[in-house]
């Protein structure tokens, strides 16, 4: 199984080896990783600066942008061929191309951790069509906003029906990791896409760039989930000062799941919320079964899965500790030794670079928090109408385990305005898909499911 790439360990680009004036390797590269059942869609820029050569690589798939490259070469070949050679810095297992380039593509193997996979590259653009995507006219119209937000600002659209209103409106509250407005994630805009479809029917949304993407300024120090509350709070207070605006709520995706609840605890001025791929049970135990999902999904099993799980439940209890700051992270990187030769990469072979930014990326104060927290204290407090939507191919948030923990919360609260579906068929970004595994979201086409499109833009507008 490749090992996935993390967009977190691009830095710059790393210098190569002095190479000859090959300039037509010079530039723009796409194609693919030919992995059997599942290709891998990649994309390579290489440059010449003097007499080095410098690159970086995307996998939209994995989530990973501008990861450098290092030991490039390019060499003559036989006849008009060249030999074109580059590893991935910062990777376990070595990840490392070698091929030809001939009539204008560059053809040859791919080589991580004793796995070789065939790959090619070309000039032409590879990217998987998005029918979805909006195009104009537009029957609405779009304000950009600029707001404080506790020591920083924020940055978004505004997108407001056309007519005299007010209309009902809605603050999209994003998901884990730094993302912009749209939601980019593995060339899809999900947020654009649902912020189109509801703005056409009537419906005013707010949609944010994370504080330190897009047009957002980073928080002052790292942040945890309740800072991103925070950052919630302060949409909502720009929505409700807007006489365009009426009734306004919430739809949160994934992480944005947990920080609905957590402000409409928190205030009596919301009509509704939507929870999409919600967690409502505990960090450690949503996380342990997205492990067991995920595992299962890529056909791990026997004692090789046993003991990346038993690694997995280690490094849980590890972030949980009360221990010292130093013993944790000597403890997490050894789990992260463990790891990585469960995955066949000998201790021998470990740079330790790559363990201390797998461990630093394990022990952030967002990661500490959000196993430790516990969604339901505050879905028991959550007095409005509530929309609960699952997928059932959902690896990372699991529909069986969560969905039911978020109903019986609402129940034991008192709240009888729930409506909840498990919904067959559709992954974590409710696609139509096949296994739901996180490298299939970049080669379906479709962005979010006509069918869950039209079920959030009915029941909110049933909210009025």
């Amino acid at each position: 199984m490749l090992t996935q790439l993390s967009k977190g360990l691009a830095v710059l680009a790393a210098a190569g080896v002095a190479a000859p004036a090959l300039a037509d390797v010079d530039g723009h590269w796409e194609g693919r990783i030919d992995i059997p059942g599942a290709p891998l869609h990649v994309k390579v820029d290489l440059a010449r600066d003097g007499d080095v050569w410098r690159g970086t690589v995307d996998i939209p798939a994995q989530g990973a942008a501008d990861l450098p490259l290092f030991r490039i070469k390019v060499r003559e070949g036989q006849g008009d061929a060249k030999r074109v050679e580059f590893a991935i810095r910062g990777v376990p297992g070595s990840p490392t191309f070698r091929g030809r380039l001939e009539a204008g593509q560059i053809r040859g193997q791919f080589e991580q951790g004793g796995a070789s996979f065939g790959f090619q590259l070309g000039r032409e653009p590879a990217d998987p069509a998005r029918p979805q995507e909006p195009n104009p006219p537009f029957p609405y119209t779009s304000d950009e906003v600029h707001f404080d937000s506790g020591p920083g600002r924020l940055a978004g659209t505004l997108t407001i029906p056309a007519g005299d209103g007010p209309f009902p409106a809605v603050l999209l509250i994003s998901g884990s990791g730094l993302q912009d407005r749209d939601q980019t994630l593995f060339g899809h805009k999900p947020f654009w896409v649902l912020a189109d479809h509801l703005s056409r029917a009537g419906i005013a949304v707010l949609r944010l760039d994370d504080a330190g993407a897009g047009e957002s300024p980073p928080h002052p120090n790292p942040p945890t989930t309740l800072d991103f509350v925070d950052d919630a709070n302060a949409g909502v207070d720009l929505l409700l000062k807007d006489s365009r605006i009426g009734t306004v709520g919430l739809i949160g995706h994934s992480e944005g799941g947990l920080i609905a609840p957590l402000l409409a605890s928190r205030r009596d001025d919301l009509g509704f919320i939507v929870l999409l791929a919600a967690p409502g049970v505990p960090g450690v135990e949503l996380m342990r079964r997205q492990n067991e999902r995920i595992f299962a999904a890529a056909g791990l099993r026997g004692e090789h899965r046993d003991r990346l799980l038993a690694l997995v439940d280690e490094l849980f209890a590890v972030l949980t500790s009360s221990a010292p700051e130093a013993e944790v992270k000597s403890q997490v990187e050894e789990v992260v030794r463990g790891q990585l030769a469960a995955n066949g990469v000998p201790r021998a072979k470990q740079r330790d670079d790559q363990v201390r930014t797998a461990a630093a990326q394990a022990m952030t104060p967002w990661m500490r928090y959000f196993l430790r927290h516990d969604p339901r204290p505050a879905l028991l407090r959550t007095r409005v109408p509530v929309l609960a939507l699952n997928g059932e191919l959902d690896v990372q948030v699991d529909a069986e385990q969560n969905l039911p923990a978020i109903e019986a919360a609402l129940e034991e609260g008192g709240n009888r305005m729930v409506t909840a579906h498990s919904l067959p068929g559709v992954n974590h970004l409710f696609q139509t898909a096949g296994t739901g595994l996180v490298d299939e979201y970049a080669t379906i086409e479709e962005t979010i499911a006509p069918a869950v499109l039209d079920l959030i833009r009915d029941w909110v507008l049933a909210q009025r």
